[in-house]
């Protein structure tokens, strides 16, 4: 494996554990709730969240993404299981596409544009970091939001929560 990959499989691995946690606690009867109208809701954002590391092969694979030729079609997952076994079976594909590249592909470029407006040009390394790393702790953190609103307790993340025993003296 490549060291730029490496790097990326070990920040992934390490993010990825830490979102699966957080998809673990979404309560399924709550799967249609917003906190506010204009807000995905808590099932759109898990599934979301869940969705993130199959933009992997997009990157990877292809120069650019126009986002005005995109067929995406948002899903949302039915229940906790469905939602776990899509972002596991992504997250899976992800290392294994990552782990397969050399540092020049990881170097490359990758462009984000919609028709003729180009958002951006990145490596191909920083449009991961980016586009699936950096997006999934936002969109991890509006879950955490979501989830202490409907009074779920917050698994740690970068330390212990307010709902860990004792966590602050």
């Amino acid at each position: 494996m490549s060291r730029i990959a490496a790097g990326i499989v070990a920040e992934f691995q390490f993010e990825s554990a830490n979102t699966r946690t957080m998809l673990e606690r979404v309560p399924e009867d709550k799967f249609d709730w917003k906190p506010h109208e204009k807000s995905m809701t808590i099932g759109r954002l898990a599934t979301h969240l869940a969705e993130l590391p199959q933009w992997c092969g997009t990157i990877l694979d292809q120069e650019e993404l126009d986002l005005a030729g995109s067929d995406y079609k948002p899903v949302t997952a039915s229940s906790v299981a469905e939602l776990l076994e899509l972002f596991d079976a992504n997250a899976e594909a992800f290392l294994q596409s990552v782990g397969e590249r050399n540092d020049d592909e990881m170097l490359a470029g990758w462009t984000l544009r919609v028709g003729d407006n180009i958002l951006g040009t990145q490596p191909k390394v920083s449009a991961l970091r980016a586009f699936i790393l950096s997006h999934a702790v936002h969109h991890r953190g509006q879950l955490s939001v979501f989830l202490r609103l409907l009074d779920v307790p917050l698994p740690q993340v970068y330390g212990p929560t307010a709902d860990d025993l004792g966590a602050f003296g």
